[in-house]
């Protein structure tokens, strides 16, 4: 049985982590069935979003560190290659199309790191946040030393960081982690309510964006303003404006392909 369950539907991608006897821990069989899933996201116009979700009490109790402790001694990064896109976005190109996480239980350690690379953030009430590594003897390489500073601030990012201590899903909201809070059980769907709101967009205007929003984290004012007319000039010769504004005209809800 797979460990990842890739399902797709009104351009929506679902990916499920289903290895919950094994709290969901992250294998070098689950990276990889996450990485070319995201590489699908990528690569197939018919898909617009994903959501990624796990089976069981938790979304993930940390990785197989024996299987992983050979890749984070060797320097070499997450292991990409050839149609895989890294699900942390550090090895490699990031995704380009939007991606909703759903988190519930135990989310540490890498969980925290994807999370960190998604866009909407929705974490069940019961969720415990942990990252872990400098009580085994490492430090996080899926983007959190980058990531969780700029997301929760300096000092939240390294109380959690430096001791290794837990966090509750009320504090990851009130920092700005996570977007919604539900009740255990209903994050799922509501993870997938927000990516049908984003299915339902322009295909082409949501990747821009998203495009031009990343560019503004590394960029001053002045390049970001000149670059979101650089994005925006072929979106509006695209087919889908031409349909934005026709029905804008005829006051009904419009119909985008992509194109």
């Amino acid at each position: 049985m797979s460990q990842v369950d890739v399902t797709t539907a009104n351009h929506i991608m679902h990916l499920h982590l289903t290895r919950p006897e094994k709290y969901n821990a992250l294998s070098l069989e689950m990276y990889g069935a996450l990485a070319e899933a995201l590489h699908r996201l990528e690569t197939d116009p018919d898909l617009r979003v994903a959501v990624i979700s796990a089976e069981g009490r938790n979304f993930t109790a940390g990785v197989e560190l024996d299987q992983w402790a050979p890749y984070f001694g060797g320097g070499e990064g997450w292991p990409v290659g050839e149609g895989r896109i890294d699900p942390m976005g550090v090895t490699g190109p990031q995704h380009s199309k939007p991606v909703v996480i759903a988190v519930q239980g135990y989310c540490f350690t890498w969980g925290v790191e994807m999370l960190l690379n998604t866009e909407i953030r929705v974490a069940a009430t019961d969720t415990q946040f942990q990252m872990l590594e400098v009580q085994r003897g490492l430090f996080p390489c899926g983007g959190a030393t980058f990531r969780l500073p700029r997301e929760i601030g300096w000092g939240n990012a390294q109380r959690v960081l430096l001791t290794g201590d837990r966090w509750s899903a009320e504090e990851a909201l009130r920092w700005g982690m996570v977007q919604e809070l539900t009740e255990p059980g209903a994050q799922v769907d509501r993870a997938m309510e927000l990516a049908t709101s984003i299915a339902d967009a322009a295909p082409l205007g949501v990747q821009g964006l998203l495009s031009a929003s990343r560019y503004s984290l590394e960029n001053d004012r002045d390049a970001c303003a000149r670059q979101i007319f650089k994005q925006l000039v072929p979106i509006m010769k695209s087919e889908d404006a031409a349909e934005g504004v026709q029905s804008f005209m005829e006051r009904r809800k419009a119909q985008f392909t992509g194109r």
